[in-house]
């Protein structure tokens, strides 16, 4: 009996693509960014934000960003981001959001672009090796192969000498 009631609960359950902390994660980004955009504080620099992801409690949110050109000073800013500034732009967002509660902000500093720039200066690496080795091999195949025509000849005019 209770498994059947615990499936009817569950097939009442809303059928969405994605659940409330994403909706909200998403709503903060796009108010954080706006938020940043019109700080004048010049130790910002050029901030980028990525993603926000809201805990299941959404009492805490951390926000992922990237900073350019080549994440120059990162640990100083998300110190600065973390520091007084977090508290600032969760006073904005209790302002502007739609929320009962606004969640605790973390800024983390996001080393998958970084991490993307190596891999793909990897890749390229051992592709650029890889034609080096075909090249290399191509042109040691039209040097043998030359051996191997002059080896024929030289044993056909032995063989006919005969």
């Amino acid at each position: 009996m209770l498994s059947s009631i615990s499936a009817l609960s569950m097939s009442r359950a809303p059928q969405r693509g994605f659940d409330r902390g994403e909706r909200i994660g998403a709503a903060l980004l796009r108010e954080l960014t706006q938020l940043l955009r019109r700080a004048k504080d010049p130790r910002l620099g050029d901030i980028t934000l990525h993603e926000v992801r809201v805990s299941r409690d959404l009492a805490h949110a951390k926000v992922y960003f990237t900073c350019f050109p080549a994440d120059d000073g990162a640990k100083e800013q998300q110190r600065l981001l973390n520091g007084g500034l977090s508290s600032f732009l969760r006073y904005e967002l209790s302002r502007t959001a739609r929320l009962r509660t606004v969640p605790q902000l973390q800024f983390v500093h996001d080393e998958s672009v970084i991490r993307g720039e190596q891999l793909s200066a990897l890749i390229d690496e051992v592709v650029g090796q890889d034609a080096e080795h075909a090249e290399h091999a191509r042109i040691e195949s039209q040097i043998n192969g030359g051996d191997d025509q002059h080896r024929d000849e030289a044993a056909d005019a032995s063989d006919t000498d005969r």
